[in-house]
Parts: structure tokens; C-alpha cells; sequence
């Protein structure tokens, strides 16, 4: 049976957003989430490893949070603006750089050290000329070591003060270790045995060389995973050519006041969002909806800010700037969702949180194992066995399994016009067994249509359409507005009427030219007499296939059927035939009557239907699927679905560019297409497949590498594993993870 998924909020506004400065592994990241928690009007906190990033809810200065932070070793920036985010890349940009220079300093002095010790190059430890040389070497690794490892030694200080343990804890103890005892074993060579008298200077500095790689590796290939947020930033222009005093000028897009005029050229980048108010054109809208078909605007029409205006020149008027125009909205919705946490991420934290403690222990218990029983020397592997535990075993791999490919997910998502706020509901996707869809708007267009016209001996279809719209010009009903619209995209002239008279919930009757005109149901038919004997078949037939059909009788004789319905959307059908190739039930549910709705429903594909439901009744019939096991999606246009929406394990809010603010659901999607629920699916599903692969070869790194690093193998087979390829080990575990999650840019939708 299926299991109801729980669902955690997104951290909700006012809110802060810090990127924070030092955090370097998975065992920071409980540090940083409780020293947050600790200050005063802090009400929730989710700190993000893949991203360096910490969302904070609360009302709470900025400032005493970054007090907190320094005070167990850390640091942070208050990200606020696109200008923010491009100094945060530029901050990452110079940190790869800078790591790169302290790992090819290490590299440069470690790699001859360890090439003339293999060569046999160096003097002997114990004579007076090897300690000469020997003192010398320390002295230049102690120097290579602070300047290219020194971070790892400061951090290991500030996280001791702070109570806790993290990477920075050991990489510090194995390579100071390593360090140290070469340094004591240059002089006291004399009181140990000649096996033991081994200096360990160059695997200090290849250990740490190989670490800061892979640092700079991992921070690179986070950029890449958050390709996405720069792509949306890139969007916004840096200019608006503004009209004021009857000049156009460039000014920066920050000074653009709401109510402003702006010219809009063609091949420009719209800069905010506003309203067309003078010309006509095309806009590519694909970068925010993911709908490569260019969108037709002229007066009156909606324009987005980011999006690119293809051909044709206009003036818009300013609506929402800075922070509320749409893509402003939507970075701070991805940014949002990659800072959540779904349970599995929560759980591997707290792992975290007590891994380098239970290393240390580990490295420990090594140490004096070998010394106490191993062979001689025993003080030289008990040393080396320990020292290799301490660096192989740092858990940022593990950390980074769940938030990296998360991050990714979103941040594809986005490009692809669907934008996920709730990190737990994306990961219950994956497991939905049911989807209900909302009718009107959702499965079809949202507004009918006209589908046939049936004109009857004597007439022609035209005439009928021209004679129907003639009485329903001035009608504001939707059927009105369909008929009336068919009849001038077919260019026919519309006649006025006399006499004109609607008769409530049955049709209209008016004259043209004399003669006696009625439009409408057959029960105004038979109220007026007509004889519709010959055409209740006809009725029958268009009401079995959903539609509206009217009849038009000129002096009380039938002239014509026009039938009018809400069409089913182009892609509804393929998106539905998808959901139900992937094993997953499709339920709708509508206010609309029983016939009607079964019509729909049998066309599209549907499995279940449920009509004639209120919009506070729709919650229920998603409770009553839960009842019975079903992980349920709900699909609506998150206004009368909203209840629904919040009920379901995973709401899906049909939303269009400018109105992706819907706040009841979970996923919006930024177009209409009902095929992005089956998309949003299948990205969910190989997100998870994603973040299980990086769990499970983090983890058989973890449990496979601590053992092996501790001797396991030696009584058995004589190996012992260098703690230099165990740094190596350490640092690529990262990167693969990482790599493995940037595979969820490629993945087929």
C-alpha cells in the first residue's frame, strides 16, 4: 500500500539569505544551522552545503547573525540583490583560483620530495648531514603548509571553540601529525628503532595538495550545478531606454520608477515588467515559461522583464521593478527550493553532525591497536594507519549527495518553465500513484470555442454564424464571446438587430429586417414554438460529446446548429497518455455536469471522473484517495483549486509568466501545458535515482575506505593504503558526486 508523504514548508518571508564564508564540509553544516538558531527571532533556518547558502526566517538582524557565525569560525554575506548573486560567483570564482595556486605550491614542493625519496636522493635521517637537510625541509614544509593549508588548521581552531568537529578537524590532525612526528623523529632518531625513523614531510603537503584540488574541483563543478540561477540573473539587462521630457535616454535598470515609459527596440531584452501601450511585436518568452513558440503582444498585453522582444518596436509602462517584477520572482523560488531540505537531507545532516567525531574515535583506537600488537616499528604504523583514517574519511561526499542534485533538479526545472518551492514535495513526486486534474483551464483551454457549425437545407454555415452573432454582439457571455469571435475570424459583417430580448438560462430573440430571429436551447424552441422535432437527434448527439449546442430559427423555422465547447488542450491528451505509462492513475474532477465532464474525460484518456464538486469539495475527494493509499498529485489553476492544492502530497499550480505567484502550490508551472506534470514527474524520479546513487557510493566509500585505512587488509594480505592516495581518495569522492548530479542537466524529459 502507498504511504502519505509528510510535507514541510519552504522557509517563508520576512527572510534572510546568507552565503556563508568557510564552510568547507558536511559536518559544518550542523555547526552553522545551531549557531543560527541560537540568536534571538530566529524561527526556522536551512543551511545548504551544495551551495554554501543559509536561508533564515525571522525577524532578526542581519549582523547578530553573522556575530553568531564568527563566533564558532565562520563567516557571512547578506545575498539580497541580482548584484549580490554576481558577487557571490565572483567570490567563488576567485576561491577556485585561490585554490588552485595553494594546491600547485603544495604539488610543487611535495612531488620532489616524494620523487628523491623514492630515488633514494636524500641523506639519511640520524647523521649529522640528514639533520641538517631533514631541519631544513621541515622548516620549508611548515611554511608550504601555512600557506597552503593554513585554512584547514584556522578552521579546525575557530570549530574546536565552537564545540565542534569538521573536516578542517582532519586534515589538520593527520597532516600536523604527519608533520610533527617527522619533525620529532629529526632528532630523536637515536631513541627509536631504524624502521621507525621514516619522515612523512611529503605526504603532509601531497595530502593537502590533493585536498585543495579537489576543493577547487568540487567549487567549479558547483558552479556548473548552479548554471541555472546565473542564466535567470543574466536575463535582466542593465539599461532601459526611458522617455522623459519627450527625450528617450539609457539610465540603469535600477532607476526605473514604476509608472515610467520605456521604448523597447527590437533584438532588446525587456527590462522590467510592464504593459504595452503604443506598437505591436513578438516576444521570446522561453527562458522563463520554457515554451519556445515566440508570444504576440500588442496594447493592452503583459510583458515580462528578462525576456526578449524579437521584432517590432514599442513603449510599455513600467508595473513592478526590483524585487517584484516576475523574474525576480522566480530566482528567489529556485534559490528558495535548492536551500530546502526534503527528509532524506535532513537525515544524512544529523549523520554528519556526529561522523568526524566517531573518525576521531576511530583513528584512535587504530593508533593504539597497532602500537600495542602491530609488528615493528609499531609506533611507525600505528602512526600511519591513523593518520590515513583521519583523511579519508571526511563526509562531504555524504553531505553533498542529497543538496547537490537538488540543485541541479531545480535549477533544470527552471529552464524548462516549471519552478519547484517545496524540496519534499519534489521529492514525493516521485512517488505519486494518482494525479487529479482540475477541468476548466487545466485539461482544456478555459474558454469555449465554437467546433461545429450545422447549417440545415437552404442555409449555408456563414449565414448561420452571422445571423447568431448578430443577436449575441453585444452579450459579455462566454458562449456569446466564442460565437461572436468564429464569426469574424470568418470575416463575416455583423448585421444590428431590433427588438432585441434575452430570456434567462434559455437564449436571445430579436428581428433583422423583419423577420423573427431566436437563438438558444430547444426549450426556448418550444416555449416559441418551433417545431425541432427533425433536430433533437442532432442535440443528442453534440451534448454526448461535451458540447453546447444552439439552435437558430428564423421565423420559427430551424436554420442551424451552432455547437459551442471548452476544447481540450492540444497536449492534454499526450500528457495524460504519459501519466499513465508511468503506472499512475488520472482522476478529474469538475463543477461541470455529469455528461459534459464523461465526454471530456473519455476523449482525453481520463481513468475516473468525478463531476458536479464544488471548488471546497475538491480537498475531499484528494483526502478520500489518501484514505485509501494513493500518494496524490492535485493540478489546478491554484485560485478555487487552492484547498486541493494544499491537501494533495504534492500540488501542481497551472500558473502562466506573469502570474507564478500562486502560493497554494507546491510546483507552479509557468505555462498552461499540462505536460510539464508529467516532466516534473519524471525529473523527480531520476533526481532520486540521482541522490540513492550518490548516498550509495558515498557511503561504501565510507565503509569500505575507514577499514581499509585502518589495516584491515595488511594481516591478510600485507597492504597498507598510503595516506597520500588516501587523500586523493578523499577529495575525488567529492567531485564524483557532484559530477554525478550535473548528469541531471542532460536528463531527457
Amino acid at each position: 500500500m502507498a504511504v502519505a508523504v509528510e510535507r514541510s514548508e519552504p522557509v517563508e518571508e520576512p527572510s534572510i539569505r546568507l552565503s556563508i564564508i568557510g564552510m568547507r564540509c558536511a559536518g559544518c553544516v550542523k555547526t552553522v544551522e545551531n549557531a543560527l538558531k541560537g540568536v534571538a527571532g530566529v524561527k526556522a533556518v536551512n543551511v545548504n552545503f551544495a551551495d554554501h547558502s543559509a536561508v533564515v526566517a525571522g525577524e532578526v538582524e542581519p549582523e547578530a547573525l553573522r556575530a553568531a557565525l564568527q563566533e564558532v569560525g565562520y563567516d557571512a554575506a547578506v545575498m539580497e540583490s541580482f548584484e549580490d548573486l554576481e558577487a557571490q560567483e565572483r567570490m567563488e570564482e576567485e576561491r577556485y583560483q585561490s585554490l588552485l595556486r595553494k594546491s600547485a605550491v603544495a604539488a610543487a614542493w611535495g612531488i620532489p620530495l616524494m620523487v628523491g625519496g623514492w630515488l633514494d636522493w636524500w641523506p639519511p635521517i640520524g647523521t649529522p648531514r640528514g639533520s641538517d637537510f631533514w631541519s631544513i625541509v621541515s622548516l620549508v614544509t611548515f611554511a608550504v603548509m601555512y600557506h597552503s593549508g593554513g585554512h584547514f588548521f584556522s578552521g579546525a581552531v575557530k570549530a574546536l571553540r565552537g564545540g565542534a568537529a569538521n573536516m578542517d578537524t582532519l586534515i589538520a590532525m593527520g597532516t600536523g601529525a604527519a608533520w610533527l612526528y617527522s619533525t620529532i623523529v629529526i632528532d630523536f632518531a637515536h631513541f627509536l628503532p631504524p624502521e621507525a625513523t621514516h619522515p612523512y614531510f611529503e605526504a603532509a603537503v601531497i595530502i593537502i595538495a590533493f585536498v585543495t584540488l579537489g576543493g577547487a574541483l568540487e567549487t567549479r563543478a558547483r558552479g556548473r550545478a548552479s548554471s541555472a540561477i546565473r542564466k535567470l540573473i543574466g536575463l535582466q539587462p542593465k539599461t532601459a531606454r526611458v522617455v522623459r521630457n519627450g527625450r528617450e535616454i539609457d539610465v540603469p535598470v535600477e532607476a526605473v520608477t514604476v509608472g515610467e515609459i520605456i521604448r523597447v527596440r527590437p533584438g532588446e531584452k525587456i527590462p522590467v515588467d510592464g504593459e504595452i501601450i503604443e506598437g505591436y511585436s513578438s516576444v521570446d518568452e522561453s527562458m522563463l515559461t520554457g515554451e519556445s513558440i515566440p508570444v504576440e503582444k500588442g496594447v493592452g498585453d503583459e510583458v515580462i522583464g528578462g525576456t526578449v522582444n524579437l521584432r517590432g518596436s514599442f513603449l510599455m509602462r513600467a508595473t513592478r521593478i526590483g524585487r517584484d517584477t516576475v523574474l525576480a520572482h522566480i530566482v528567489e523560488s529556485v534559490r528558495r527550493a535548492q536551500s530546502s531540505k526534503p527528509e532524506i537531507a535532513r537525515l544524512v545532516d544529523q549523520v554528519a553532525a556526529v561522523f568526524v567525531p566517531v573518525v576521531v574515535g576511530i583513528a584512535a583506537l587504530t593508533f593504539l591497536v597497532w602500537w600495542t600488537f602491530g609488528p615493528e616499528p609499531s609506533l611507525g604504523y600505528a602512526f600511519v594507519t591513523s593518520m590515513t583514517v583521519l583523511v579519508i574519511a571526511c563526509p562531504c561526499a555524504l553531505g553533498l549527495a542529497t543538496p547537490i542534485s537538488i540543485m541541479v533538479a531545480v535549477g533544470r526545472a527552471a529552464q524548462n518553465g516549471i519552478l519547484i518551492r517545496n524540496g519534499d514535495a519534489f521529492q514525493a513526486a516521485a512517488r505519486l500513484t494518482t494525479v487529479v486534474l482540475d477541468k476548466t483551464g487545466t485539461v482544456t483551454e478555459g474558454k469555449p470555442r465554437v467546433t461545429a457549425v450545422e447549417p440545415f437545407q437552404g442555409w449555408t454555415e456563414d449565414r448561420v454564424l452571422q445571423l447568431a452573432a448578430g443577436l449575441e454582439v453585444n452579450s459579455e457571455h462566454p458562449l456569446a464571446e466564442a460565437i461572436v469571435s468564429e464569426a469574424r475570424s470568418r470575416g463575416c459583417e455583423i448585421e444590428p438587430v431590433t427588438d432585441f430580448e434575452a430570456v434567462t438560462g434559455k437564449g436571445v430573440r430579436a428581428k433583422l429586417d423583419g423577420r423573427r430571429i431566436l437563438f438558444g436551447n430547444l426549450a426556448l424552441m418550444e416555449e416559441e414554438g418551433v417545431d425541432c422535432s427533425g433536430v433533437a437527434a442532432v442535440f443528442d448527439d453534440y451534448a454526448e460529446r461535451g458540447q453546447t449546442p444552439m439552435l437558430l430559427a428564423v421565423d420559427d423555422r430551424p436554420a442551424g446548429v451552432i455547437a459551442v465547447a471548452d476544447t481540450i488542450k492540444p497536449d492534454s491528451k499526450a500528457a495524460i497518455r504519459q501519466l499513465r505509462e508511468m503506472g499512475i492513475k488520472v482522476w478529474m474532477v469538475t463543477g461541470d455536469n455529469e455528461k459534459t465532464a464523461r465526454a471530456i474525460a473519455r476523449e482525453a484518456g481520463i481513468d475516473a471522473v468525478q463531476a458536479q464538486v464544488l471548488p471546497e469539495q475538491k480537498a475531499e475527494v484528494v483526502r478520500n484517495l489518501q484514505r485509501r493509499g494513493e500518494v496524490v498529485g492535485m493540478v489546478g489553476d491554484g485560485i478555487n483549486d487552492a484547498p486541493a492544492l494544499a491537501q494533495a502530497n504534492v500540488g501542481f499550480a497551472i500558473g502562466t509568466g506573469t502570474d507564478i505567484a500562486i502560493e497554494s502550490g507546491d510546483i507552479v508551472i509557468m505555462q498552461g501545458s499540462l505536460l510539464k506534470v508529467p516532466e516534473t514527474i519524471k525529473l523527480s524520479r531520476a533526481t532520486l535515482r540521482n541522490i540513492k546513487q550518490n548516498l550509495l557510493g558515498a557511503f561504501i566509500y565510507n565503509v569500505s575506505a575507514i577499514p581499509i585505512a585502518a589495516g584491515l587488509l595488511y594481516p591478510f594480505f600485507g597492504i597498507l593504503l598510503n595516506p597520500m592516495i588516501a587523500g586523493a581518495a578523499m577529495a575525488m569522492s567529492s567531485v564524483t558526486v557532484v559530477t554525478n548530479a550535473n548528469r541531471l542537466r542532460y536528463v531527457r524529459l
